[in-house]
């Protein structure tokens, strides 16, 4: 048995174990626990008529004021659960299960998320909508829009512009955004259709269906230059003229290896960044005690960017101890191959 045990990679101590069969096991109840009869009490005590609709903490108090004591409040409630007697009788509005969002972009002009924040304006209740269009893969803002409303017509002259200007071909490009109302329009969706582009939406309630967006206006509503209101639409668009500049061609961000978006857009990202290493192993070779992990390598941008990455497959047990058997067993042969 040793020796059949060792060829199969099995353990021996289980093959005896399994022989044995499965053991009882005596189940130990406290003294403090109620009976069964006494439990089958309080169920019985639950389906009177007039404890019919009552919750536990109402059955409890009740029977007090009738100088009765059968069990504590949660032990009420543990006897009906493990009965399936605790359920919810109201009619809640039951939110259907929405395919979540998988989307990946491997190069510019593939995968556009889209979406709209308000700028304060110089009085109360004053705002200013602003649209922005980002590539995921690069983080260049390839087209921004400031208006005093939102529209469905605003939004669709936004997407045609951008779609005009950055050369977009038909069955090319998917645009990604939330569920707001210019976004699920129809006058917007006849215009992918026209366009050729693929739309995608967020999750109802999932703000991070739509991280990249969201990303984006918080670097923006967090620079310094950043006012509290502004003070006309003019002082606004001039702002946003000079931000989304300084963002496209000054910004080094962190998401893109400390590039700047347009760097990434236009394809320079990888001879930077095969630049920047050459730097560092020429400061490599005049001091090398300072690079206590060794020599520097050249770092890679992400040739993969997603919006929820997809899960890895859960591998079951039994597969995974078939495939150590199968390595087990290999090695085990090429032992005796050696010998």
């Amino acid at each position: 048995m040793s020796k059949a045990c060792e060829w199969l990679c099995f353990p021996k101590a289980t093959y005896y174990r399994l022989k044995q069969g499965p053991k009882e096991r005596k189940r130990y109840y406290s003294a403090r626990c109620l009976r069964p009869d006494e439990r089958q009490d309080v169920l019985d005590l639950f389906h009177e008529d007039r404890f019919l609709d009552l919750p536990p903490a109402q059955v409890y108090t009740r029977l007090l004021d009738e100088d009765r004591y059968i069990a504590s409040e949660r032990t009420m409630y543990r006897i009906l659960s493990d009965n399936h007697e605790v359920n919810e009788r109201r009619r809640l509005r039951r939110h259907p299960q929405y395919k979540k969002p998988e989307l990946l972009a491997t190069g510019p002009n593939q995968l556009w998320s889209w979406d709209l924040t308000r700028l304060r304006g110089p009085h109360k209740l004053e705002y200013y909508q602003l649209y922005v269009m980002l590539d995921v893969y690069s983080r260049y803002v390839v087209g921004w829009m400031l208006t005093y409303k939102e529209s469905a017509e605003l939004a669709k002259n936004f997407i045609e512009e951008t779609c005009r200007s950055q050369g977009i071909s038909h069955h090319s490009l998917t645009i990604h955004a939330d569920r707001g109302p210019s976004m699920r329009s129809k006058t917007v969706a006849d215009l992918y259709a026209h366009l050729g582009v693929t739309k995608s939406h967020s999750r109802p309630r999932v703000s991070n269906d739509n991280p990249y967006s969201e990303s984006h206006f918080k670097t923006m509503k967090y620079c310094l230059t950043y006012p509290n209101r502004f003070g006309s639409f003019e002082d606004a668009n001039s702002f946003c003229r000079d931000f989304f500049s300084w963002y496209n061609y000054e910004h080094y961000h962190s998401g893109i290896k400390m590039l700047t978006p347009a760097d990434v857009h236009n394809g320079l990202g990888e001879s930077i960044l095969l630049c920047r290493a050459n730097t560092k192993l020429m400061a490599f070779e005049r001091h090398g005690e300072r690079f206590v992990n060794g020599p520097p390598r050249p770092e890679k941008l992400d040739h993969e960017v997603w919006i929820n990455p997809p899960k890895a497959r859960k591998i079951d047990i039994n597969e995974q101890n078939q495939e150590v058997k199968v390595k087990k067993t290999n090695k085990t042969i090429k032992t005796n191959k050696k010998n």
